[in-house]
């Protein structure tokens, strides 16, 4: 009785928290005819008409671009970060570089909202001519990537015994060689699930793809936005639902698939003893 209560609440919560999801993926296998009678969860008529709006390519729109732009820019902007982040989590771990202000400092500006920062990166893109690149953009995700990968990697390595480095140093090897040999092999559970939140934070990234890009860089994110409007006015719905499935599906499988990769990783070194 006790089990099935349980699972009545977990099924119940999950609906809830995943019903926007659910509508969604809905209302994007409606035709409009039906979408103006139908509202609700079920599918009378299901087809592919607003999907293949999507697919189809126009002087305006262009999906395989803005998932390009998408993939280039998020594998940019988290390979960087996590390449910055690494060495910076060893000097942090061991040599104590940085742990009482530098570390507290990079992680505070996560909490800023990142608006802020929009017109000083704006005239300096501007000035530097990175306005509209893959590039520029790559460099502003890696600049909001860095302070979760390297709280990531600098617990990481803490929780390593210091008993390695030193037997690494007796046996020849110099820091550079220690990090990239030693360290980075065992660290790799963490590397990797700082890469897999990075991917998915620059993917879904919204505000600096707007404000930075305008039709060559632009993400899967802000071109989403262009397959709203109707030629007569109004929002087409059913291919705005489409639009929005397609551009969600990268990182929510990635996250399905790496899902055991990072519970374990996150959950690595909190029982000791």
């Amino acid at each position: 009785m006790i089990t099935a209560l349980r699972w009545l609440v977990f099924g119940v919560a999950a609906f809830a928290m995943n019903f926007p999801i659910l509508v969604t993926l809905a209302t994007s296998f409606k035709s409009a005819r039906e979408l103006s009678t139908n509202p609700g969860l079920w599918v009378n008529a299901p087809t592919l008409e607003n999907y293949s709006a999507v697919f189809t390519v126009s002087d305006r729109l262009n999906i395989f671009l803005y998932l390009f732009n998408s993939i280039v820019v998020a594998l940019l902007g988290t390979g960087l970060a996590v390449a910055l982040a690494l060495p910076a989590a060893y000097s942090i771990a061991r040599g104590k570089v940085g742990e009482r202000m530098l570390l507290p400092f990079i992680v505070n500006l996560r909490a800023v909202p990142l608006i802020i920062f929009a017109i000083p990166l704006y005239m300096m893109f501007q000035w530097l001519g990175l306005l509209d690149t893959r590039l520029g953009l790559g460099l502003i995700l890696t600049i909001v990537n860095l302070p979760l990968a390297l709280v990531i990697l600098v617990n990481a390595i803490r929780d390593l015994p210091g008993e390695i480095d030193e037997a690494a140093l007796m046996d020849g090897a110099g820091r550079k060689q220690i990090l990239i040999s030693v360290i980075a092999p065992v660290c790799r559970p963490a590397i990797v699930t700082s890469l897999i939140f990075g991917f998915i934070t620059a993917w879904n990234e919204f505000l600096f793809g707007l404000m930075l890009t305008t039709s060559k860089a632009v993400p899967i994110t802000v071109g989403a936005s262009f397959f709203f409007a109707a030629s007569g006015g109004g929002v087409q719905w059913g291919v705005a639902s489409a639009v929005m499935v397609v551009g969600a599906l990268p990182p929510v499988l990635l996250g399905l698939i790496m899902y055991r990769q990072i519970s374990g990783s996150m959950t690595a070194g909190a029982v000791k003893g």
